[in-house]
């Protein structure tokens, strides 16, 4: 007995699928970041790129300035060499990138409607949220200190080259140089800073982001300004202006704008900065920040 060509197929009970649910859904919801914003990497590798091209005319004249310097010299010198610099351009440019991909996190997926498809998936609301503040305080930074340490360790080895070429020693430039010792500050300044400090910042821009109907980029930056206004003209003080700089700078950041990078990385001692108040009372803050947007989320639907 043959089955009928026109048979209609009965139809599936929609009741007894059940969706599956993903495993480890904050590591994939980074990995997805990652795959859908190259400016993560490319922004920090273009500027190490950038200086090193700098870096390599300036080997020209490194031999004459090796034998001008005399050893008190050189260690007057230090807070002038370029090593230091490398590391502030690199992760000046991370943070700038943070600024921008926080502000575009949540209201770019509004924007461009993929939102709708995001929410089908079985990840939550919070999930999303951590997995994008992940970027800016944990992949962002870890990241530039990585490009920034292999940087200084390719101008080392650039460096040694010319002057062995030349018959001078490199010793001297190994031993004022400090690269272990300034790697372990740079990665302390990393976590301390880049992945502590600034977390209401960013918690601040990402509610900005899962918020704002139109340019994310203004509702971040103008209250703040309208703030320090105000209180400028009705009580004649600048308490939240020295928050937000206090915010910006780090804790026991040196007021002159001529000091040493590496003035600022070492301002607090671990013990101390754990002890600070503006860390813990920070956290709290973007914590608050965090749960906010992501109930945005959960309500807000394409612009």
């Amino acid at each position: 007995m043959t089955t009928p060509e026109n048979a209609v197929p009965e139809p599936l009970d929609t009741r007894e699928i059940v969706p599956v649910s993903t495993p480890w859904p904050l590591y994939w919801s980074i990995r997805r970041e990652l795959w859908e914003n190259r400016s993560i990497y490319l922004a920090p590798l273009g500027a190490a790129a950038v200086f090193m091209c700098g870096f390599l005319i300036s080997l020209i004249g490194l031999p004459s300035k090796m034998r001008a310097l005399s050893a008190l010299n050189l260690a007057q010198g230090h807070a002038n060499t370029p090593y230091e610099y490398a590391a502030v351009l690199v992760m000046g440019t991370a943070f700038i990138v943070g600024i921008f991909y926080s502000l575009e996190a949540l209201y770019g997926e509004r924007r461009e409607r993929s939102i709708l498809f995001w929410k089908s998936l079985p990840v939550s609301d919070l999930i999303t949220v951590l997995s994008k503040l992940t970027v800016p305080l944990i992949i962002l930074p870890l990241l530039s200190f990585a490009i920034s340490a292999v940087t200084q360790l390719l101008m080392l080895l650039l460096s040694s080259a010319v002057l062995l070429g030349s018959g001078l020693s490199v010793a001297t430039l190994w031993g004022h140089a400090s690269f272990f010792h300034f790697s372990l500050m740079l990665f302390y300044h990393i976590v301390t800073i880049h992945g502590l400090w600034y977390a209401p910042l960013y918690g601040w821009l990402l509610l900005v982001s899962a918020w704002a109907p139109r340019a994310p980029f203004i509702w971040a930056f103008l209250p703040p300004f309208v703030i320090v206004g105000v209180e400028k003209l009705t009580f004649n003080t600048a308490y939240f202006f020295e928050m937000l700089r206090g915010r910006l700078m780090g804790p026991g950041a040196p007021t002159s704008a001529g000091g040493n990078p590496m003035d600022v990385m070492v301002a607090h001692t671990p013990l101390q900065f754990l002890s600070e108040p503006g860390l813990w009372t920070g956290l709290a803050v973007a914590a608050l920040f965090l749960a906010a947007a992501a109930r945005l989320r959960r309500y807000r639907g394409p612009i």
